[in-house]
């Protein structure tokens, strides 16, 4: 689902600013920008924000600005220092290259450095961002809560549309029974000229064709998914993996409907059908 949360504020000689954004995602995916300074902040981050949101692709953007000045030290990592040069050299020697390294060309090299702030406690910097966070999180979370409400009216409506055709359909099963008695009817008097059919064997056929295109039990399956779809859309909270499987199973039943009869009216009832869920399956890949 997505959403925006931002939030900026002084706690005590820090200028904070958090920024959260997410996308639509079938599971929680989570990345962090943040001074190489507070990388520790990112996996605190992301269990924060995990408690409150299950789905989606979740973008959080965090600056610290010193309001008072504070003491840096610069601290080479000296292995990977030793490794690179070795590595350069390496290559040089192997391709008759000429050596010409220098402080800038290591200067680039970002990875060799790190930035320690001598007088940096990490738990204060945390709790400092924290508050900031849970505000842009609160922030972020009303901007889903809103849409989420959009959608579940929706999706709620278009269930309304999928539930009206079943009786339709139920109706066009039963009828099909007679239509499909006439029609056995009308083909053995033509067949046997001026006398009488069997009715006993034409009442039978009747039944083996009733018994092959009856739809109850999809119907009932039907009419069940529909509710408890309604009761997750009500209750709130983390469902849509649910209701992703309950659609499929949905359209399940709706296919075997088609397949049961080919008459006009419930493979048009069908049709509609289907292209109700489907677009109720979008709505739902936006839901928690």
């Amino acid at each position: 689902m997505t959403g925006y949360g931002r939030h900026q504020a002084q706690v005590g000689d820090r200028d904070i600013t958090v920024e959260i954004k997410s996308v639509n995602h079938r599971y929680f995916d989570f990345s962090c920008r943040a001074p190489r300074l507070f990388g520790f902040l990112e996996e605190r981050l992301k269990r924060l924000v995990q408690q409150r949101v299950a789905r989606g692709k979740v973008e959080v953007s965090v600056t610290v600005q010193q309001l008072q000045g504070a003491d840096l030290e610069v601290v080479v990592n000296r292995p990977l220092l030793n490794s690179y040069l070795s590595a350069l050299r390496g290559i040089a020697d192997e391709q008759g290259l000429r050596d010409d390294i220098t402080i800038s060309t290591l200067a680039g090299n970002t990875d060799l450095f790190n930035l320690l702030r001598q007088d940096e406690d990490a738990e204060e910097v945390w709790q400092a961002v924290e508050q900031v966070a849970q505000t842009a999180l609160d922030a972020y979370l009303g901007m889903r809560e809103d849409e989420g409400a959009r959608l579940t009216e929706d999706i709620l409506a278009r269930l309304c549309t999928i539930e009206a055709t079943l009786p339709e359909l139920e109706a066009a099963s039963l009828q099909s029974v007679e239509h499909y008695r006439q029609h056995l009817l009308d083909l053995l008097q033509e067949l046997l000229c001026d006398a009488e059919p069997d009715e006993g064997r034409l009442v039978a056929e009747a039944a083996l064709y009733a018994d092959r295109i009856n739809i109850t039990e999809e119907l009932v399956r039907l009419r069940s998914h529909l509710s408890e779809l309604r009761k997750m859309l009500c209750a709130g909270g983390p469902a849509g993996r649910k209701m992703d499987f309950l659609l499929q199973e949905m359209n399940r039943e709706i296919n075997t409907i088609g397949s049961k009869s080919q008459i006009v009216g419930i493979s048009m009832a069908v049709v509609e059908d289907k292209a109700e869920l489907e677009k109720i399956r979008e709505q739902v890949q936006n839901l928690e």
